[in-house]
């Protein structure tokens, strides 16, 4: 017996189990890895989902405004 499994994308909630040009990410303090959707990398610990390119992308600079950002300088 085979069991389907349900994704939800991060951004926006949408729900599949057919999940075709999807994306996973997995990310940490430092890095940020994008892969094309696998089942073995997306059912991975951790592992983030996205229904397409944009809302990848929403993420990476959601992840980099976090992360990468240097304070802003003080013009006092």
């Amino acid at each position: 017996m085979t069991t389907l499994q349900e994704f939800r994308c991060e951004v926006c909630g949408l729900v599949t189990t057919n999940p075709v040009h999807w994306f996973v990410i997995r990310c940490g303090d430092s890095d940020l890895t994008v892969y094309r959707w696998n089942s073995e990398t997306a059912s991975a610990a951790g592992a983030r989902h996205y229904c397409g390119e944009a809302h990848a992308e929403v993420y990476i600079s959601r992840w980099f405004d976090s992360v990468c950002t240097p304070p802003k300088p003080s013009f006092k």
